[in-house]
């Protein structure tokens, strides 16, 4: 039987449906004309609860992509343990990663758990991934083709 809740699940999920497998031929990092996570500082997300736009006068290179940051002081943070401060998947949509795909983030559909930094490709993903968050991300973790270093 198709329930309400069924229905607005799985139309919520389409866009991750139409995303690509995970495959070892997507960049590591998800970039935006080569900047990391769309050029969003991932530190402060951290300091600040929120995402916030970083700038390229405070840009350091790393896994091949141009990672921008707000300040001089969250490029230190970040180039002192970049695992600690880069989302998982290479900021790649995390509930996409659960279920085997890659899909773009937005940057307001983020989490922090257990200390890491997680991207949603939207906010009603946000909300699917927060269903479940152990298990998404022993899922994603146990399926994904690359992730960052630990």
């Amino acid at each position: 039987m198709l329930t309400r809740r069924t229905l607005v699940l799985t139309i919520a999920a389409l866009p991750l449906a139409l995303s690509s497998p995970a495959s070892a031929a997507e960049p590591e990092i998800l970039s935006y004309d080569g900047a990391a996570i769309g050029g969003y500082d991932p530190v402060a997300y951290f300091t600040e609860s929120r995402p916030v736009k970083g700038n390229a006068t405070h840009s350091v290179k790393w896994k091949g992509a141009d990672w921008r940051f707000a300040s001089a002081e969250n490029k230190a943070m970040f180039e002192a343990d970049p695992v600690a401060y880069a989302p998982k998947y290479g900021g790649y949509c995390a509930y996409a990663a659960s279920k085997g795909y890659v899909a773009p983030t937005a940057p307001e559909a983020w989490s922090v758990h257990e200390g890491r930094l997680y991207l949603n490709y939207s906010l009603r993903a946000r909300t699917l991934w927060a269903e479940d968050i152990p298990g998404n991300i022993s899922r994603a973790d146990a399926i994904w083709p690359g992730p960052l270093s630990e």
